[in-house]
């Protein structure tokens, strides 16, 4: 059967909401887009532990210890599920593991930026994973089976962690003076990369056409972007709190909050591995990695031994 009928069938198959499977014949193209998605998604899972890691043996009470550390967890966990999903397109995990490393592959611009006060752990669970929240929950529709089945579990537990971290945040914006500044301080240095996770702007994202007509994408970055500010913008009343942009306002012909203009030039440097902790977070990873390397081959050389005891 010539390609252009495999193509044929292919879309056909997308544009009746049918999921591609590993075994299905898919483009290449199709292959390698979702393969720099899926990894790129893990890895700021794995990348993403680092900065709430900071605070686990600093967090202000039991309490609040047990919901980072399980949170942490939560993320270790959507790391091995993406992982896993990029696997079944033929790229092994040692594979995405050296490009991450190498920075050949990319991990999400927020995760280097650095977490100064605890108030920082409440507003990466609102902000953070709430703009997450508000990508991933497309992407359980998205064109790729496994991808989409992963990312239920991973959309039920990024909504628990965005509620832990507004709850954080709404009892230190009640508490002292000085609980307050910091809770006010925090959301003012994490919303502008907040609104850098949805990526470049519509016109200077190159993949995005591509995506949505594979449905590997359901909404562009600038329409998740707008959808984003006009949650946020309204749950920050009930913090009594305010988002540091004096553009902020409601447009009542649009029915969407109107906002200011991002950096772009910082958000391209820190892309690039120039921002704040890039070579910081890096060097943990690699170091994470070589420090394992006894667990892994211990976990090999196991799984060798009982599978020649059940051979026997």
């Amino acid at each position: 059967m010539p390609v252009q009928d495999f193509e044929k069938i292919f879309q056909e198959k997308i544009d009746n909401e049918i999921k591609i499977e590993p075994k299905d014949w898919m483009p290449e193209a199709y292959r390698k887009t979702n393969i720099r998605q899926i990894s790129q998604h893990a890895h700021s899972e794995i990348v993403g532990m680092l900065p709430e890691g900071n605070w686990i043996s600093r967090a202000p009470s039991l309490k609040r210890k047990a919901i980072l550390l399980a949170k942490v967890q939560d993320e270790g966990g959507h790391g091995l599920y993406l992982y896993s999903a990029a696997e079944t397109l033929g790229q092994s995990r040692e594979e995405m593991i050296n490009d991450l490393h190498s920075g050949k592959a990319k991990y999400s611009s927020i995760f280097n930026y650095p977490t100064l006060t605890w108030a920082d752990i409440g507003a990466i669970g609102w902000l953070v994973d709430g703009a997450a929240i508000m990508n991933q929950v497309m992407l359980t529709r998205t064109s790729y089976g496994p991808y989409a089945r992963a990312m239920v579990r991973i959309c039920k537990e990024e909504s628990f962690h965005q509620r832990q971290g507004f709850e954080s945040l709404l009892v230190l914006s009640r508490g002292t003076k000085e609980q307050k500044e910091m809770c006010q301080d925090a959301i003012n240095r994490w919303w502008w990369p907040a609104l850098m996770m949805f990526g470049p702007r519509d016109s200077e994202s190159t993949n995005s056409d591509q995506s949505m007509k594979w449905k590997i994408k359901r909404k562009t970055n600038d329409e998740l972007r707008q959808n984003f500010v006009d949650m946020i913008a309204e749950q920050i009343k009930t913090l009594g709190m305010k988002l540091p942009d004096d553009m902020l306002k409601w447009n009542e012909e649009r029915r969407h909050y109107d906002f200011g203009e991002i950096n772009w030039e910082e958000f391209w440097q820190v892309v690039k591995g120039n921002g704040p902790c890039n070579k910081q977070r890096l060097v943990a990873r690699k170091k994470a990695w070589d420090d394992g390397e006894w667990v892994r081959e211990a976990a090999a050389a196991h799984a060798v031994k009982r599978n020649k005891t059940k051979a026997a």
